[in-house]
């Protein structure tokens, strides 16, 4: 089996520096670059980084950069898709960990532009250890810092070498969390204040939205896959067929982008919030309300229960009927996206497991779903949505244990045995338990039991669930 290698030399001028060689990275974003280099005249070539080192595996240099992007899933009219791109914009790897001056040397080139990270929820932190001669330093933010440093000095703080940052970390205002972790390692370092200024008014942060699940490396296909390639490639990622790129920033950078006529889903906006809220509640939402109902039905995976017709039904009914009116944005947008969605959600090429999501479920439900849960109420004159009631009290069934083996921080874990425990013991009623976990202010931020009826109806659908079944409660 032949490997994959290139035929011509390199010939993208780097525009582009990127911190993570991971699977999302290669199959959002350096697919999203190929496109637009074929599409457009942007003529992009992207330098990989590690943003963490000590990571035996080889670097991307050993295909010369090179790897396959399979996109597979339904299209816009539910029809399955296979596609595969081999993207060439790569031009190589560098592991600042034993390439450090192969890193900092980045800092000297006039045509990089763009900065673009996804070095995980956490990446973007700092510490008061790091130093300025670190070679490199633990954090992203500080190996960054070093370069931008190292670019303000070698173009004399020249305006015009400012560069474009667009983190893609999943967390609130990644664009703003980055600059002040930025500033952070200047101040630390006692660097010149010009560096400082040369930030605020040279360099754009932007917040960013990603949307795209990224499997990787499908090992299950692999022999039909390497028959279908004609080679083989083990950096080869798989991903579904939807994606979105939201950016908030000015016009200018989507021009430089030339995002304009390339047909990607790729968004620039003055304002990212209503895209978030938008994912957070039908995208998150809707899995989080799925899961432990799907559970308790006797179901595993996503696909099969969104195509279960009593599951199905009874999350469709959740989007639309509960959720998407209590989010304050357009609702033909939002039936558009609940309808991305759930085609999503049916994806066949992608098995995903209900258990694998209910990692973390009541701090999830704090974030995604209890937001709506209670505007729904206050848009209702007080009334709960049910669904969504039946989902917070399915939750509470999950977690006393015997279904799946559940996956929390140790207190929240640790109040419900003791619950369940009183419950069985006699101790406590159903409804001392509803009490109880809707006053745990150290997850909701607030007591609970303050929105009427909430408690009662929690622990009659908790009753129904163990008396009636779930099956028998969506018939």
């Amino acid at each position: 089996m032949t490997t994959l290698r290139r035929t011509s030399p390199f010939a993208l001028p780097v525009k582009i520096l990127q911190f993570g060689q991971g699977n999302f990275m290669r199959g959002f974003f350096d697919w999203q670059v190929d496109l637009l280099n074929e599409r457009t005249d942007l003529n992009a070539g992207v330098v990989v980084v590690r943003p963490r080192g000590g990571s035996s595996a080889p670097l991307l240099d050993v295909q010369d950069g090179l790897f396959t992007v399979l996109v597979r899933g339904l299209d816009e009219s539910g029809h399955p898709v296979k596609q595969y791109r081999t993207v060439t914009c790569v031009q190589r790897e560098i592991d600042p960990a034993t390439m450090y001056g192969d890193y900092l040397a980045q800092a000297t080139n006039p045509d990089l532009r763009f900065v673009v990270s996804n070095t995980t929820e956490a990446g973007i932190a700092v510490n008061e250890t790091d130093r300025y001669a670190d070679a490199p330093p633990v954090t992203f933010p500080a190996k960054l810092t070093q370069l931008l440093f190292a670019r303000y000095l070698a173009f004399e703080g020249a305006h015009d070498k400012g560069l474009v940052l667009l983190p893609c970390e999943l967390i609130d205002n990644n664009g703003a969390a980055l600059r002040t972790a930025v500033l952070h390692y200047a101040r630390l370092w006692q660097l010149p204040a010009g560096f400082a200024a040369w930030i605020d008014a040279a360099c754009t942060f932007c917040n960013t939205l990603v949307d795209r699940i990224v499997t990787g490396y499908p090992a299950g296909d692999a022999a039909e896959i390497e028959r279908e390639l004609g080679y083989a490639d083990p950096f080869l990622v798989a991903a579904e067929y939807y994606y979105l790129f939201v950016i908030q920033g000015p016009a200018w950078v989507g021009a430089e982008l030339k995002l304009e006529g390339s047909g990607l889903n790729v968004k620039l906006v003055d304002d990212i919030t209503p895209y978030k809220k938008r994912k957070v509640g039908i995208l998150n939402g809707g899995h989080t309300t799925l899961v432990p109902v799907a559970l308790l039905a006797g179901l595993e995976a996503v696909g099969p229960a969104v195509d279960d017709e009593q599951v199905g039904a009874f999350l469709r009914a959740a989007i639309h009927d509960e959720i998407i009116p209590a989010l304050e944005m357009d609702r033909a947008a939002l039936e558009s996206f609940a309808q991305d969605v759930l085609r999503r959600f049916r994806n066949p090429a992608i098995h995903h497991r209900l258990a694998s999501i209910a990692l973390n479920s009541w701090s999830k439900f704090a974030a995604r779903v209890l937001p709506q849960m209670l505007r729904y109420a206050a848009l209702h004159d007080g009334r709960l949505p049910r669904r969504l009631v039946l989902a917070m009290a399915a939750t509470m069934v999950l977690y006393r244990g015997g279904v799946i083996e559940l996956a929390d921080d140790a207190a929240t874990l640790a109040w419900f045995r003791a619950g369940w425990d009183q419950v069985a013991a006699g101790t406590w009623t159903v409804d001392d338990l509803a009490h109880g976990w809707l006053g745990y202010t150290a997850l909701w931020g607030r007591d609970l039991n303050a929105v009427p009826g909430l408690a009662a109806q929690l622990a009659a659908q908790v009753r129904a669930i163990d008396e009636r079944g779930m099956r028998t409660l969506l018939a």
